[in-house]
């Protein structure tokens, strides 16, 4: 299988968008307490990371399908 510019961009987008959630979720665990039990702003920070992380996901998407139309 042969991986041409589009899918090459396609994947890095996506690897990156992964990599910023990871890096977030690391951020909030060592923010809101480390090793201990994750208090309610921690929980609240997580599910609002979730939900930006779908946002995000669906944006990327878009981004991708829309920059391959032009293409």
């Amino acid at each position: 299988m042969e991986i041409d510019a589009e899918l090459r961009r396609q994947i890095t987008v996506s690897l990156a968008a992964a990599a910023a959630f990871i890096v977030a979720l690391v951020g909030i665990g060592v923010t809101f307490g480390g090793s201990t039990v994750l208090p309610e702003a921690g929980a609240l920070a997580l599910v609002a990371l979730l939900a930006g992380f779908v946002l995000l996901m669906a944006g990327v998407g878009t981004y991708l399908m829309r920059a391959n139309d032009e293409s």
